[in-house]
């Protein structure tokens, strides 16, 4: 900001017209509240040689020593922003230490549907809510720290796939297309997380504030979505973010491509992402039209068991006074876990669903009263995940019981007065039509009741008061 105003001040009190008005404004703009230092240094090294060639040609001794005086400021300017820039740089490429995911006690539901849009990406992501402190956060970077590096095109900022069409960048495609062998190198698959404060132009992207002043020529700069492409997308307090916001990422999640069409750029590029979500219930909800759009949704507790409690305490401990000490002595399990994933990744498109189970899930949705065909195709999804991580080859009935709640519970109409949540209405459900015995049981326990109200009803003395109807 300083050295905005600087160039500024040389513009209205010097005449030094270096930019366009117009540029000035766009420099403003894009340099405001959010523009980063480094940001800065870059976008005014140009006109900093631009004031440069214009004061060689200053008439004026006067004017020319004051604007020699002002261009050593932004000099000395320059120079503060490199070093923070560099300061930042050194800050961001220390490698992030997570805790293990093989080491998180208890909350097997969280860990068993992230790990299964691990294995299949279509599944369409997964809402994480909970209490604050159950280990929400943690589990979803630790899940990132399973995944197995993957092979990108070389400097390319899409994290494009140097084989995949579908998986190229706009750059890369059309290299590959022209018949050019595109470099390629592994990369550590990227675990991007969305800011609260972020704007749509730093998630979707926008137009390359650099090169339109330095180089007069529009370009593209990729944003967030472009990052995440092939990695995982997480947003924590994702019902404190902006609908619109929300929208348009989940949008690019279930398209696997974002499209964006601004300032006279027209582009789009895959964005193929596992979609995550996380947030505490008591400080909202989200919309059900938003809530349809993740694949799996699960609610963690606080845990209660005191042994589980112990060994997670006892851990996070060990992890905060020796973090590298500590992942080196769970390396054989993260190894194994993540060897696990990659067979069931390959395994997975031999899987098959049975007729009469896709029936059954057909007809579960249909009876829940599920919008929509999703419930229908993630429960199928999620299922076959399910039996390619347990090295299986066959799905039986209790597999999709087993998912089918994580799939729907959130699918489903709320009703405030209803005693019953979602989750326990889909597996009562699930029950009914899948165990004969179970529905026995029910009827007897049924009958039972009403000899219990009947033979309570004689025992009264007459006249006396029955008190008052029950709700049927």
């Amino acid at each position: 900001r300083g050295l905005l105003q600087c160039l500024l001040l040389l513009k209205a009190h010097y005449g030094l017209y270096c930019l366009a008005n117009s540029d000035w404004e766009l420099l403003l703009e894009a340099c405001g509240p959010c523009g980063l230092p480094y940001r800065i240094e870059k976008l005014h090294f140009g006109p900093i040689k631009m004031l440069q060639r214009h004061n060689m040609q200053q008439r004026s001794t006067a004017v020319g020593r004051a604007n020699r005086q002002m261009l050593h400021r932004l000099q000395r300017v320059r120079l503060t922003t490199v070093c923070q820039a560099a300061a930042a740089e050194a800050r961001t490429t220390q490698k992030r230490l997570n805790f293990p995911f093989t080491r998180i006690q208890g909350q097997e539901e969280m860990k068993l549907a992230l790990m299964l849009n691990v294995i299949d990406a279509n599944i369409g992501g997964v809402l994480i809510m909970g209490d604050r402190g159950t280990a929400k956060s943690i589990a979803v970077r630790a899940v990132a720290d399973l995944l197995p590096p993957m092979t990108v095109v070389e400097g390319d900022p899409f994290n494009s796939s140097p084989t995949d069409p579908k998986l190229m960048g706009p750059e890369a495609l059309a290299r590959f297309r022209a018949g050019e062998k595109l470099p390629s190198v592994k990369a550590k698959t990227p675990l991007v997380e969305l800011p609260l404060g972020a704007t749509e132009d730093r998630i979707c992207g926008t137009i390359d504030i650099e090169k339109a002043l330095t180089e007069g020529v529009k370009a593209f700069e990729p944003g967030l979505l472009a990052r995440a492409n092939r990695g995982i997308l997480y947003v924590d307090e994702v019902n404190l973010l902006d609908d619109g916001l929300v929208d348009v990422v989940l949008d690019s999640s279930a398209s696997g491509v974002n499209t964006v069409e601004r300032e006279g750029i027209s582009i789009a590029h895959p964005a193929k992402f596992i979609m995550i979500g996380s947030g505490n219930p008591a400080e909202g909800e989200l919309r059900p039209q938003l809530l349809d759009r993740f694949g799996m949704s699960v609610n963690v507790r606080t845990l209660m068991d005191v042994d589980q409690r112990t060994q997670l305490v006892m851990d996070r401990m060990a992890f905060e006074r020796d973090p590298e000490a500590f992942i080196e002595s769970v390396r054989p399990d993260q190894e194994a876990l993540t060897a696990k994933l990659v067979a069931a990744r390959e395994r997975l498109p031999k899987i098959k669903v049975p007729k009469n189970l896709q029936l059954l899930i057909s007809d579960m949705c249909s009876r829940l009263n599920v919008d929509g065909l999703r419930g229908d195709l993630v429960v199928n999804r999620a299922v076959k995940a399910l039996v390619a991580l347990e090295g299986r080859d066959q799905v039986t009935a209790a597999d999709v019981g087993r998912v089918i709640s994580g799939c729907l519970n959130h699918r489903l109409r709320k009703d405030p007065l209803d005693p019953i949540d979602s989750g326990t209405k889909v597996q009562l459900l699930f029950k009914r039509l899948t165990d004969p015995e179970f529905v026995k049981r029910e009827e007897m326990k049924r009958k039972q009741e009403e000899a219990a109200k009947e033979a309570a009803k004689k025992n009264k003395k007459s006249g006396s008061w029955g008190g008052l109807p029950s709700r049927r």
